[in-house]
Formats: structure tokens, sequence, C-alpha cells
């Protein structure tokens, strides 16, 4: 059987590699791939194996976004430590999984699964699409606002923050323009990527990008400053947020 690992931890790969070898030494492993760009570029350029193992989160992306490159008719096993919802939809689609970390009997189970279902068939790329989905979240990239008579779509790359005022939802760009939107903070924060935005408290949710300084500010509290708004004086991360948002800002 000729097989390659996609996986950008080494030591992961060095294990995975030798219990394969221990459970079956004619197991051949054409390629050790790290990334989705080379492990594209070699699923483009070389014969198909007879199974794939890969890493569902690689440094450059995730590693279904190879399938957006290249056809792949291949068997897949996919290693990972994803969440439980992306595991369930992945069952969904019919295909094995070993969360790490795993066992030999667990890759020995996931072997024999690959033998029974997919020895000799092709495996269909269609059937990623549906994890696909769930794993990679489309988030709001522009937000329609209206200016007099006139409307403006706005990118979140110019958004410094969103707040409330007098019950009202509002942007603040990084030009320090004010616009009110038809959205409440809560239903914001479900719209745009959490990795860029957090609500430091009940009133304000800033962008990472906009943050010029971080100020301790009383027992368990922070105050923020933003870019270009060094005037605003109620940035403060509020005692229960404090812990979470150390965290988002340390990735």
């Amino acid at each position: 059987m000729k097989v390659i690992i996609i996986e950008d931890e080494h030591l992961a790969a060095d294990r995975l590699s030798r219990m394969l070898h221990e459970l079956d030494p004619d197991i051949q492993i054409l390629s050790l791939l790290e990334s989705v760009a080379e492990s594209a570029d070699w699923l483009s350029s070389n014969p198909a194996p007879d199974l794939i193992f890969m890493d569902i989160q690689l440094d450059d992306g995730i590693s279904f976004e190879i399938f957006d490159s290249v056809k792949i008719t291949t068997p897949v096993i996919f290693t990972t430590a994803y969440n439980e919802y992306a595991i369930k939809a992945f069952k969904v689609n019919s295909v094995d999984y070993l969360l790490k970390p795993y066992t030999t009997k667990d890759l020995k189970l996931a072997l024999n699964k690959y033998k029974e279902l997919h020895e000799g068939q092709h495996f269909q790329s269609e059937k990623f699409d549906h994890l696909y989905r769930q794993l990679v979240k489309e988030y709001k990239t522009r937000f329609f606002v209206k200016i007099g008579t006139h409307f403006h779509s706005i990118s979140v790359d110019e958004i410094a923050c969103f707040f409330i005022r007098d019950r009202a939802t509002f942007i603040k760009t990084i030009i320090g323009k004010n616009y009110d939107i038809d959205y409440s903070l809560e239903q914001v924060q479900k719209l745009i990527d959490p990795s860029r935005f957090f609500r430091i408290n009940r009133n304000y949710m800033i962008n990472i990008d906009s943050i010029a300084d971080i100020i301790s500010y009383s027992s368990n509290r922070l105050k923020i400053v933003l870019k270009n708004f060094e005037h605003l004086d109620n940035l403060l991360v509020s005692r229960e947020k404090t812990s979470d948002f150390k965290k988002w800002l340390d990735r």
C-alpha cells in the first residue's frame, strides 16, 4: 500500500510513520507533506497514492483547501484534534478519522475501515463539501450603511470598533466616521470573524488591528487604547472577559 502523510507537526508525522510500519511493514510512505500548497503541488504532479493521512489544520490553511486546487479520488483518513462538531459532520460523510492523541489500536481500526469501504473504489471529492462548509465558516466582510440619501458599503477592514449608543449600534471606522447599522451588537458578534474582533464589554467590540495600547487599569481590568482614538476613555475590558481577552491576544 502506498500512502502519503500530510501533517505539519514533525513529531506527529514521524510517530504515524512508525505506527504504520509496525502494523504493516509493506506500507510504503511516498512523501511527508507539511502544507496546503506543498500537498496540492505534490498531488498534481505525482501518481495518486492508495491512501492519504491528512491533518485538518495546517500552517497555511485548512487541508480541505487542497481539494480546491487538485482533484482527489484517493480515500483519506484524517488525523485531527478538531472539535466534536466537526467530527460529527466528518462522520456523516463516511470518512474515517483519528482523534489526536490516537493509539495503535485506533490506527489499525481506521486502516481496516479503509480496506472494507474504499479499497479498489474511487473516493469522490464531493463528499468533502459538507465537512468543508462546517469547518470554514463564511464571516461577514462588509456592512451596508445609509448616509443621508446615499448608501455606502464598508469593509470590515475599515472598522476600528462597533459600539452601542442610545440603544443603537454603530460602526466607527479607522478614520473616525460613525455609521449606525441595523444589527444589534449580539448579532454582529455572530456575523464577524472572532479572530479579528473581540467584545470587550457590553458596549464595545474592537478590531485587533486597531489596538494601539493595553494598560492595566485596576484589579483584573484592562484599558484599551485604539489607534487614532486616544480620547476614548470607556474602552475597558470587563472583569469577566479579561481572561478570554488575554487568550484571544496570545494565539
